[in-house]
């Protein structure tokens, strides 16, 4: 049996205190995000620290922790640990502040601070240390996209493919899991985008949400970044951006010089297409599963990806075809019941 919400709240307000050695301090709701964590800001004096609560049934701490003792040691401004209690699923942090990127991020600002978080990616490929991180494997990378037709396809658009359409998709996951794996390794954040980058004062930007880090393919966080599902920018600034960083691997031995231009694009266009098809299913799940509807919204800049990144390569046609037959005409952005509901009004 699980303790009821408000004795976790009494253990983590008692935890927090004891931790910050403040019998007075107060805890306020700082965030929830995708999971089963959230942080609470603890104010102390004139100071402020995050508590992470991550329920021990339901999330491990130990990958956050080890992941962020990496980050910091390549100079990526991860946040410091004042405390630890695995056991209890706590944790002291550095309050790195509520400026996330995204609601900052304009045409006047776009360069300087994607300049920074560029910087950082750097950092992390080529001084992470990666050894014992679970690697970015096919398995990996196939079981993600058999979210597209789990909660997309059939739960989010009550579209059940037939032998010869999961045939077309198969071979598309397989085709995208090549590229990937065709790829130099480096380390991966997996979710480096927008939300997840914070502007703060010295060594821009913060960085969070990176305990999934893994050993994969080069191209993946900068597609998360430049792709990023949040936000768009018109393709020649990506293309630009993603041109400049080839020459950064380039020079720091990450990718040879038989990684030209058009080779480079392509693993970056299919290593974006692996992560929006993941995407369309991580979204739509988050509604049906975790009942977090905001995720829908962002639904359709993720299928403009798909669809515009997928049409410049012929063997994944099929692929789109399915896909567009699919949707039809539907709103992404609005639950199944209630599309239904309004289908039938008309």
């Amino acid at each position: 049996m699980h303790a009821p919400t408000h004795d976790r709240a009494a253990v983590r307000l008692a935890w927090a205190r004891s931790a910050a050695g403040d019998p007075a301090a107060r805890l306020e709701r700082a965030s929830d995000d995708a999971s089963f964590r959230s942080y609470w800001r603890l104010a102390s004096g004139a100071r402020t620290l995050i508590v992470m609560d991550a329920p021990p049934d339901k999330e491990d701490v130990r990958p956050w922790l080890d992941i962020a003792r990496r980050l910091r040691a390549a100079g990526v401004h991860a946040p410091a640990v004042y405390a630890e209690d695995a056991a209890q699923g706590f944790l002291l942090l550095e309050d790195l502040g509520t400026r996330t990127y995204l609601p900052a991020l304009d045409e006047h600002s776009v360069d300087a601070l994607y300049g920074d978080a560029l910087d950082a990616l750097l950092r992390m490929q080529t001084r992470v240390d990666v050894a014992g991180l679970p690697p970015y494997d096919a398995n990996r990378l196939i079981a993600e996209m058999e979210l597209l037709p789990a909660w997309f396809l059939q739960r989010h658009l009550g579209f059940t493919p037939s032998c010869e359409q999961w045939d077309v998709i198969e071979l598309a996951f397989r085709r995208l899991a090549d590229s990937a794996l065709a790829q130099p390794r480096a380390f991966v954040h997996r979710d480096y985008h927008s939300r997840n980058l914070l502007i703060v004062a010295e060594d821009n930007p913060g960085v969070i949400d990176f305990q999934d880090g893994v050993v994969g393919a080069v191209t993946y966080d900068l597609v998360s970044l430049l792709r990023d599902c949040y936000i768009a920018w018109d393709e020649a600034r990506v293309e630009a951006w993603r041109e400049g960083f080839r020459e950064r691997l380039r020079h720091a031995g990450l990718i040879d010089a038989t990684v030209d231009a058009a080779r480079f694009r392509r693993w970056f266009d299919l290593m974006g297409l692996q992560r929006h098809l993941k995407v369309l299913g991580i979204f739509c799940r988050l509604w049906y599963r975790d009942g977090k509807r905001g995720y829908l919204g962002d639904l359709p800049l993720v299928w403009h990806y798909v669809r515009s990144v997928g049409a410049r390569y012929a063997e994944f046609a099929d692929l789109l075809a399915l896909l567009e037959r699919a949707i039809g005409g539907r709103d992404l952005t609005r639950p199944r019941d209630e599309a239904a509901a309004a289908g039938a009004a008309r």
